[in-house]
């Protein structure tokens, strides 16, 4: 009989997302949405320009943008974590186009000042803040693994090409007729957005364990951070790079209005040619993005764009600031989709709309202390000053490659193990009784100790990542060769959460513990509730299993 080969799986292109309709649909409504965001930002910045002579206020436009998420990114990682992600996407989208389409009845009433246009600003900004960590993790569910990084990317396509045609259209619109007109019409493309998600048939997910409530999600996500070395290092580069690159962001118009004396139009035209920069660097990366790793990315990002920084304080033409534009959309690309992408691949499906919020509202604290700081210093000092000092914060911060290099995450295996066995018990344990102690019982060799420590530090790690208080291993002063693990959690409805969130990546590390165990049995697994009901259990006896290590 001659044996049958299976064709191998078509490699992954950037074009590859395209072919799932879902996706499809609902990139094309957020390219829309956008769009007009875009269009939004080029006259509320504008408009507050004209309105003011305050660098700082103009400044100021960003971190009211940038600050709702200290109040609502790590609240709405939870939330999208806990409950049906298309509900809240329909509710934010509908918040949104209300609070645009009501600024923009009153700027054509000639009836807000600059301070109402920071205010309504801010109201969005919540807007997006609740929207942005559901609006990412749902493209994890939209397509496969392997095609993320190509889906992050294009989601990054989409928002530069509506930086490449948003600010030009609002630019239009602003010189001919009114900024208004602009707020009003975003208003209208956050309704199309509501429109194909209302359509979304999303497929009910089944939870393992019992429920989180929300307090409890918020401190499992901040846990799951603290402990994840590929994802608090990734933060750090983060906040660096957001604060450096914000200069650009806050204070471009300002170059523009009060530097170079151009209009607005030149205003939209340099943002859309970064926006155009940024989608030329999403096809450039699909083919040869490969040959630079993730760090690479990141280091020539940031390196372009502190020329960037440099170039607005010191070059006066303007059609030389077109093409450093151009580059710094491509800057932009490189460094954030690779942040992105290196969280998302780096975190497993329970905990990934928390990670996001998390990640997010790192960014966009970076974005609004920066905000602050360099729209400060251009008023106290100079904007060529400002624009200097923070093209030298960016060569600096390339400095944390050193400590805090971004790891390949492509292989991992981040689907849950469900290799523990449930603990035997006598009776039914209340979820919210607690708090439990694991104990499991090794038998090392005293040679073997140095090793076994070291696997033994990244399992602790681990345990302490996925819900455990405290955790340590001791020695049996009067047997040397026992050792136990302990680890204590508070509740025992957290415990049989742990159960479900070690992944199959997780078991190997468990394996390299596991295998300088000398015994003749399995280790020896214990259970300690602390004053369980009793009308539950009759005792607060250890329950002991052998199966496995838990």
């Amino acid at each position: 009989m001659t044996p049958t080969t299976t064709a191998p799986a078509p490699k992954a292109t950037m074009l590859t997302p395209f072919t799932i309709a879902i996706f499809r649909a609902i990139w094309i409504a957020g390219l829309v949405s956008n769009v007009g965001t875009w269009m939004q930002n080029v006259a509320g910045v504008w408009l507050v320009t004209t309105l003011t002579t305050s660098a700082l206020l103009v400044a100021m436009m960003q971190a009211a943008t940038s600050l709702p998420a200290f109040l609502l990114s790590m609240p709405a990682g939870a939330m999208a974590d806990l409950v049906d992600r298309r509900r809240l996407l329909l509710f934010t989208q509908g918040f949104m186009a209300v609070v645009a389409s009501a600024l923009g009845v009153l700027t054509l009433m000639d009836s807000v000042s600059a301070l109402g246009v920071l205010g309504f600003t801010f109201l969005l900004g919540m807007g997006a803040a609740l929207n942005s960590p559901i609006w990412q993790a749902v493209t994890t569910e939209l397509v496969p693994r392997p095609v993320l990084p190509f889906a992050i990317t294009l989601n990054g396509v989409s928002n530069n090409i509506a930086r490449a045609i948003g600010p030009a259209i609002g630019g239009v619109i602003i010189a001919y007729y009114s900024a208004g007109w602009v707020f009003v019409l975003n208003g209208v493309s956050f309704l199309g957005t509501w429109a194909v998600v209302y359509f979304w048939k999303r497929e009910q997910e089944t939870t393992s364990g019992p429920a989180e409530n929300f307090t409890g999600a918020l401190r499992a996500g901040l846990r799951y951070v603290q402990y994840s070395p590929a994802i608090y290092g990734v933060l750090v580069r983060t906040f660096a790079f957001s604060f450096g690159a914000t200069a650009m962001w806050a204070l471009v118009s300002v170059v523009i209005a009060r530097r170079l004396h151009l209009s607005s139009g030149h205003y939209g035209v340099m943002l859309s040619w970064l926006g155009a920069g940024a989608v030329t660097g999403a096809f450039l990366m699909g083919r040869a993005g490969s040959r630079l790793s993730f760090n690479q990315r990141v280091l020539l990002g940031v390196l372009m764009f502190a020329g960037t920084n440099v170039a607005l304080a010191l070059v006066s033409q303007i059609y030389l600031l077109y093409a450093v534009m151009f580059f710094s959309g491509i800057a932009w690309l490189m460094v954030m989709t690779s942040f992105s992408t290196t969280v998302q691949l780096n975190v497993p499906k329970w905990v990934q709309a928390r990670v996001i919020s998390v990640y997010m509202l790192v960014f966009q604290a970076g974005m609004s202390l920066g905000s602050l700081a360099w729209g400060e210093l251009a008023d106290h000092l100079s904007l060529e000053t400002s624009l200097l000092l923070a093209a030298g914060w960016m060569l600096v911060s390339t400095l944390l490659a050193l400590p805090f290099p971004m790891r390949p995450a492509e292989g991992l295996d981040l689907a849950p193990a469900e290799h523990w066995p449930d603990p035997e018990t006598e009776g039914l344990i209340d979820p919210d009784d607690g708090p439990v102690i694991v104990m499991i019982e090794y038998h090392v060799e005293p040679a073997d100790w140095p090793a076994f420590r070291a696997a033994a530090e990244q399992l602790k790690r681990l345990r302490l990542r996925d819900g455990a208080l405290r955790a340590g291993m001791f020695a049996d002063v009067a047997h040397p060769t026992r050792l136990t693990e302990f680890y204590h959690v508070a509740t025992w409805g957290e415990h049989q959460r742990q159960h479900h969130r070690f992944t199959k990546e997780d078991q190997v590390v468990e394996a390299q513990v596991l295998r300088f165990h000398s015994g003749p049995e399995p280790p020896r697994v214990s259970h300690f509730l602390a004053f369980p009901k009793a009308s539950n259990v009759e005792m607060a006896t250890p329950m002991q299993t052998q199966e496995s290590q838990r």
